[in-house]
């Protein structure tokens, strides 16, 4: 999902809210943040700050919706609000009462790699990433760099030189997997 520049609305201020946020900047979206109570982090991400309790008409212009409160009312209030509006809406504490969940994803450059329990445990999610980083190290960022140059050669014309060293580079990595 493509967010830059895209409006989308955080409810809450504290830890939870931080981590969803620094995704959300990952993908260059604007990070508005209503809550009374808001971290240094949190503020210092947000491209809006509204140090307030959560006000109908918040969404107005939102792309996406996310909570996360203590305050099952708050919570509730803002899926309401987000199910008239036709905003999706993430929910921390309670998944299902939202529209959709967020993987915990581990990057190397172009390669993503997504681990989710539908919403079932994101600390699980989380401990198998943390597991997948040690497989995954830096050079996986220069392989799908490689495989990128390489495959725009070989669709530009290029020689099967370029697929054979392609295939040895993939290979070489994969084999580390193995190992």
């Amino acid at each position: 999902m493509n967010l830059a520049g895209r409006r989308c609305v955080m409810v809450g201020g504290g830890a939870v809210a931080g981590r969803k946020a620094r995704r959300l900047l990952q993908a260059r979206a604007e990070v508005v943040v209503i809550s009374p109570e808001v971290t240094e982090e949190l503020q210092a991400m947000a491209t809006e700050v509204h140090r307030r309790p959560y006000e109908s008409g918040d969404l107005d212009g939102a792309f996406l919706a996310f909570v996360a409160t203590d305050s099952r009312e708050v919570n509730a209030r803002v899926v309401e609000e987000a199910n008239e509006r036709g905003v999706m809406v993430n929910v921390a504490d309670e998944p299902e009462e939202g529209d959709f969940v967020l993987p915990s994803t581990l990057r190397r450059g172009g390669l993503q790699v997504a681990v989710s329990t539908g919403g079932a445990s994101p600390v699980l999610a989380r401990e198998i990433r943390k597991r997948l980083e040690k497989r995954f190290g830096p050079e996986w960022a220069g392989l799908v760099e490689g495989v990128r140059r390489e495959r725009e050669a070989r669709l530009s014309g290029g020689s099967d030189r370029a697929d054979t060293r392609l295939k040895d580079e993939v290979e070489r990595c994969l084999s580390r997997l193995s190992g």
